[in-house]
């Protein structure tokens, strides 16, 4: 840098240079994660990726087998097509085969779910919401035999149930699947968590204070704030009873009365009997028509399934 200075008593000007310091460069800022945007984890996403393809490989081979005859599913690959497309064909066969039949096992499912998980949704909401908004002497006893109800599975109590069925004569009928299947601890324990967090009780005195009666109180005050709770449950029951196979193994004999579970269970084993006739495409195609139901199920509640799911987490 160049400086410019004047002499006071010969009025000469001279230049003089002085160094110039460099002025230090800043340092570039490590770049750090937005707040609130979680860190990306690689073992996270191959374990995530692993469970992925988990789940849907089967769905995959499901659907792309049912696209085949029974020939076709021997002489190609699971994983890919075969040369002769025979989708809606094998649609067509599994609702004609037996003179329909399928037919019928589809509509006992339909009302093992209608009647069964719908009535196990209403006594779980009503169960749920007396449990979580009155207060009772044996209050404590009833949640430890809900909590206990919950970790006894299934399997450990079909043998008891079916000796009590017989003895009442209901076996071998729609009655031995429908009532067992209007018993859902773990559907009453969800709903008695949810109407504890999703009903507040100064709405339910305020209606009160108003001369409503309980049931009022309940269907037009509670019931509104526990359809996401509602759903959820639902969808539980209605996937439980939807691929309940081992209850209807032990209660039912007549094929007339058989669910999905159990017919298609009969075609597949048709082909080990003398002189049975292998239909394993049918049965393939009949589990893709099984599970469309559910899946459409799901994907028309999401919404409120996952608020369900998520009511209580936060705390305010």
């Amino acid at each position: 840098m160049t400086v410019t200075t004047t002499d006071a008593s010969s009025g000469t000007a001279t230049r003089r240079s002085r160094p110039v310091k460099a002025v230090p460069r800043l340092r570039s800022a490590r770049r750090r994660p937005a707040a609130g945007r979680p860190r990306r984890s690689v073992l996270l996403t191959v374990l995530t990726s692993l469970v992925l393809l988990y789940s849907l490989v089967p769905l995959l081979w499901l659907v792309i087998s049912a696209t085949k005859t029974q020939e076709g599913l021997s002489r190609s690959s699971g994983l890919w097509f075969d040369g002769d497309f025979a989708l809606w064909g094998n649609i067509t066969e599994t609702f004609t085969y037996h003179d329909g039949v399928f037919t019928r096992w589809l509509l006992n499912t339909v009302l093992y779910v209608v009647v069964g998980a719908g009535g196990a949704t209403f006594l779980a909401v009503l169960g749920g919401y007396a449990l979580a908004k009155f207060a009772f002497p044996g209050r404590r006893a009833v949640f430890a035999v809900v909590i206990g109800a919950v970790a006894v599975p299934g399997t450990a109590l079909a043998v008891p149930t079916f000796l009590m069925f017989s003895n009442l004569g209901l076996t071998n009928t729609p009655w031995a699947v429908i009532i067992p299947s209007l018993i859902s601890p773990f559907g009453l324990y969800l709903m008695w968590v949810f109407a504890g967090e999703a009903v507040p009780a100064e709405l339910l005195e305020a209606a009160r204070m108003d001369g409503a009666s309980e049931i009022r109180v309940f269907f037009q005050v509670a019931l509104p704030l526990l359809a996401p709770g509602i759903v959820t449950v639902s969808l539980f029951t209605m996937v439980a009873t939807w691929n309940n196979y081992f209850l209807p193994l032990i209660m039912i004999k007549d094929p007339d009365w058989y669910p999905l579970t159990l017919g298609l269970n009969s075609w597949n084993a048709q082909a080990a009997t003398a002189g049975g006739q292998p239909v394993f495409n049918l049965v393939i195609t009949g589990s893709v028509i099984t599970i469309v139901p559910l899946i459409a199920a799901f994907l028309l509640l999401q919404k409120y399934w996952q608020s369900g799911l998520a009511a209580g987490s936060v705390k305010e």
